[in-house]
């Protein structure tokens, strides 16, 4: 093998230990949260789930991420490229399912924002300025 080729290896290697950590590290936080308020508090096992599937749902993306550079850095073949595309769209599924379990909506619905307080005055000040025009 090249050096460029080992370098690339560890580097994905590193990075997928780096994936496997966020989801071990997220698993941890939301059990040791709940541990600690989770059942005292009336939403304290949906809060746990949404930890937990955050923790999975960042993994994920680093996993992908580590696939991606193996598979296009080191062996650039069509049978490596389709099996990246397989590793791909299993884990686009999961994270699309995980998500619509932790935030309640698809990933490509928008967050509706808060009704704005407008400052004190300002309905007067509009209503002056519309009345000039």
């Amino acid at each position: 093998m090249s050096m460029f080729t080992e370098v690339v290896e560890v580097i994905g290697l590193v990075i997928d230990g780096v994936g496997v950590l966020a989801i071990v590290l997220g698993i941890l936080f939301a059990t040791l949260r709940f541990a600690a308020a989770g059942r005292r508090q009336a939403n304290g096992f949906r809060r746990y789930r949404q930890d937990l599937g955050r923790g999975i749902l960042l993994g994920l993306e680093i996993l992908v991420a580590a696939d991606i550079i193996r598979t296009v850095a080191v062996a650039p073949t069509l049978q490596g490229v389709l099996v990246l595309g397989l590793i791909v769209l299993i884990r686009t599924f999961l994270s699309i399912a995980l998500q619509l379990e932790v935030e309640g909506r698809w990933p490509w619905q928008q967050v509706e924002a808060p009704p704005q307080r407008s400052a004190p005055g300002s309905e007067q000040a509009a209503a002056l300025e519309r009345g000039r025009t």
